[in-house]
């Protein structure tokens, strides 16, 4: 066949190939959302995000030459870019190492790993706050102590750290027989601790034996919450060389923090300093389209899925913006309040009365406190409908006058009706900037010093909103 005449038929069989060939956690996350740009003396594939890039080369160019040998007869080499990569034309040059996972039956389980066997990836509901955590997470889960180590998770309690940190060892676990182990710092420096207490015949030696095969004989150490060793010394210096003899082994390390390790002042330079060797992720408070994504999900487990209203999912979504369990225990608090009332279907007045002064005024981020019409998502449709666009195309990259200027006037009316900060704003129209945010609001604050017009127009859209 001619392999270049119609390279988006051959890809699309790719995919349906590919597909058959891994988990569709693996196609989801890697191969969905890439497409072939040009097949000449090589194979050039469009993926959307650098750690795609990476993760392809290393991981998948053996399977993915395989089966275009297979669809066209023909070997190429494979190239990954991105789209603005295509538009330079800058061509990188990848890794063809082929990564071979041992076989056989599992060393480890999750029980004696501590993990949580009720994390998985293919139960963590994926955003653009989360994307990138989680694509990465997946990286390392896939090839451990090679790909990023450590892999430093940080972010706000309740984002979703945790649930990523056992997710990676779960999925080691069931797929390789590498030894894993997840435990919170307050169980290292408590085992720590224990190697002070000695035997009546005055020595700790099985003690030591003990936690050096625990913490140092393993092939993942996975450790939770690492800012509170900042008050524990002689602890740090023994995080200190289990991490030496760990990484020097290329045994892959995870760890997660409230904060960057820049800023975790409490502990020793020299962690810190380790800490940066490999990769640093930010998970982020989850947007309002990811908010409603896990309500949905979760209430697709009561007997409420087919009996609630969507402006209740929208008016949840908008009050409960800090973090994933104060909105998933908004959903429960309602949820029980139409269970304990007898009530068949939960609408929007029963759950403003269920959720009625149990979230602090912190949460309510942007929301007006007597009507609750100016939140975010609810400015974005109003502003759509007028100007006869999608909400889509307000939180797209298009820049067409039609769409960019309508986007201006949301992002403004966001800024001024609501308490939400520059970089909430931004994150709400996809994932922009806060410098782009404020780009915005000064543009319409110049245009309305001129554009009498411009005024009646907002107003015209306050009244929607009323």
């Amino acid at each position: 066949m001619e392999i270049n005449s119609n390279v988006d038929m051959i890809w699309n069989k790719f995919l349906s190939l590919i597909k058959k060939r891994v988990s569709s956690l693996a196609y989801d996350t890697w191969f969905k959302d890439t497409r072939l740009y040009e097949l000449s003396s090589e194979a050039i594939i469009i993926v959307t995000t650098t750690t795609h890039k990476k993760h392809l080369a290393e991981s998948y160019n053996d399977i993915i030459t395989e089966i275009l040998n297979e669809i066209t007869g023909t070997n190429f080499n494979l190239k990954f870019l991105l789209e603005n990569e295509i538009i330079k034309n800058e061509v990188e040059e990848v890794k063809e190492e082929k990564i071979e996972e041992p076989q056989g039956v599992p060393f480890n389980s999750a029980k004696k790993a501590n993990l949580n066997p009720d994390y998985k990836f293919e139960n963590f509901i994926v955003g653009e706050s989360n994307r990138f955590a989680q694509a990465t997470a997946l990286a390392v889960a896939e090839n451990p102590g090679k790909m990023y180590n450590p892999l430093f998770i940080y972010g706000n309690s309740g984002l979703g750290k945790t649930h990523l940190m056992h997710a990676i060892g779960n999925y080691i676990v069931e797929n390789s027989n590498k030894k894993v182990i997840y435990v919170s710092s307050e169980t290292f420096i408590s085992d720590f601790l224990e190697l002070n207490k000695r035997f009546n015949n005055g020595n700790n030696y099985d003690k030591v034996d003990n936690f050096k095969d625990k913490y140092r004989n393993l092939d993942v150490l996975i450790i939770d919450d690492i800012q509170f060793l900042g008050n524990a010394q002689k602890s740090q210096e023994e995080f200190f060389h289990t991490f030496n003899t760990l990484f020097d082994n290329k045994k892959q390390i995870i760890i997660s923090s409230d904060s960057s390790p820049d800023d975790l002042k409490n502990l020793e330079d020299r962690l810190r300093t380790r800490f940066n060797w490999g990769l640093k992720v930010n998970i982020f408070p989850p947007d309002n389209e990811l908010r409603k994504k896990i309500l949905m999900n979760k209430i697709n487990n009561t007997i409420f899925a087919n009996s609630i209203d969507d402006d209740v999912i929208d008016y949840i979504a908008n009050t409960c913006q800090s973090d994933v369990r104060n909105l998933e225990g908004s959903l429960t608090r309602v949820c029980a309040y139409a269970t304990i009332f007898g009530v068949d279907k939960i609408n929007l007045d029963l759950a403003m009365e269920a959720l009625k002064g149990s979230m602090p005024k912190s949460i309510n981020n942007g929301i007006n406190s007597q009507s609750g019409l100016y939140d975010i998502s609810r400015i974005q449709r109003a502003v759509a409908d007028y100007y006869h666009v999608t909400v889509e195309d307000l939180k797209g990259k298009k820049r067409v006058a039609n769409i960019a200027f309508p986007r201006h006037i949301a992002i403004y009316l966001c800024r001024n009706l609501t308490d939400a900060s520059f970089p909430r704003i931004g994150m709400e129209f996809g994932a922009r900037d806060h410098s782009t945010v404020m780009s915005s609001c000064e543009r319409i604050d110049k245009e309305l010093k001129i554009n009498k017009q411009l005024e009646k127009v907002i107003e015209e859209i306050k009244k929607k909103l009323e």
